[in-house]
C-alpha cells in the first residue's frame, strides 16, 4: 500500500522489488488514494507491505524476514 506523494513508498518498493522477484512472488503496488475505504483505513500510515492479505509491515521492511514470508 502506497501513496503517490510519498517518498518512502518509492525507496521502499525499490528495496522490496528484488526479494519478492527472487522469491517468485509478484509485487502488486496499490495507491491507497486511489478508494477512499483504502485512504481512510490506512491514512499517512504508508508504506504498508501485505503478504496473502496480511499486514506483514508498516514503514519499514526486512528484507530477510520478508524472504522468509514469502518463503512459506
Amino acid at each position: 500500500m502506497v501513496r503517490s506523494t510519498c517518498g518512502s513508498c518509492a525507496r521502499v518498493r525499490e528495496q522490496i522489488a528484488p526479494v519478492v522477484a527472487a522469491a517468485g512472488a509478484q509485487l502488486r503496488v496499490v495507491d491507497v488514494d486511489s478508494a477512499p475505504e483504502l485512504a481512510v483505513e490506512f491514512g499517512d500510515r504508508v508504506p504498508v507491505v501485505v503478504v496473502d492479505e496480511e499486514e506483514f509491515s508498516c514503514w519499514e521492511v526486512d528484507n530477510a524476514e520478508l524472504a522468509q514470508e514469502l518463503a512459506r
